[in-house]
C-alpha cells in the first residue's frame, strides 16, 4: 500500500504557474472562489458565507496535508502571489494506489489554459512522485468546460452515474472520468 507525505509541501512549477501552499493570506480569494454560484455551479458543496468559513476551509486543506490524507494547491501566475484557483487530489486511496483530483479557477482566467496546465503538472506529480496507478476525476455532467480539460489531459470517460447524489433536494448525476499510469 501506498504512503504519503506532504512535508516538505512540493512546491510545484510549470512554463506559466507556480502551485504553492494555500495559507490564511488567501482567505480573500478562497472566499471569493467558494462563495460565488459561478463557480461553485457543479461543485455540490455549500457556499462560503463569510472570512471565517473560507477560513475554515484553509484548515480543512492544511488538515488533509499535515495528515497526509489529501493536498491542495493554490494556484498562481510566476512572480504574483495572487491566489488564481485550487487544485489538488482531494481523496488519496493508497490501498488503491488511486487519487481524485479536482481544481476550481476564477472565473476571470477562464479559458487561458490554466487548468490544463496545472492538470497535466499535477499527473505528472501523482504518477512520477505520488506513484498513482490511476487518477480519477468526478464531475456534474453539465460541466463541459471540465470536461473539455480532462479529455485535453487523456483522461477516459469510465462511468456515468445515474442520480447518485443528493443536493438540496435534488439527486445528481456524476460522470467520472480516469487516467491510467502509462
Amino acid at each position: 500500500m501506498l504512503e504519503f507525505n506532504f512535508t516538505p509541501f512540493p512546491v510545484i512549477e510549470t512554463e506559466r504557474l507556480l502551485l504553492r501552499r494555500i495559507t490564511n493570506d488567501d482567505v480573500k480569494e478562497v472566499f471569493e472562489l467558494r462563495s460565488n454560484p459561478e463557480t461553485m455551479k457543479y461543485i455540490p458543496r455549500p457556499l462560503v458565507k463569510n472570512d471565517q468559513e473560507a477560513l475554515d476551509h484553509i484548515a480543512m486543506i492544511e488538515d488533509k496535508i499535515n495528515t497526509n490524507t489529501g493536498i491542495n494547491w493554490g494556484i498562481t501566475i510566476k512572480n504574483d502571489p495572487k491566489l488564481l484557483g485550487i487544485i489538488g487530489y482531494y481523496r488519496l486511496q493508497p490501498e488503491n494506489y488511486r487519487a481524485e483530483i479536482g481544481y476550481m479557477l476564477l472565473p476571470d482566467f477562464h479559458g487561458k489554459g490554466i487548468i490544463p496546465e496545472a492538470v497535466n503538472r499535477l499527473i505528472k506529480y501523482g504518477f512520477e512522485d505520488l506513484k498513482l496507478h490511476s487518477i480519477e476525476a468526478v464531475i456534474d455532467p453539465g460541466n463541459i468546460g471540465s470536461e473539455k480539460v480532462l479529455q485535453k489531459c487523456g483522461f477516459i470517460k469510465e462511468a456515468h452515474l445515474k442520480e447518485s447524489e443528493f443536493w438540496e433536494g435534488k439527486f445528481l448525476d456524476k460522470v467520472i472520468y480516469s487516467l491510467l499510469e502509462k
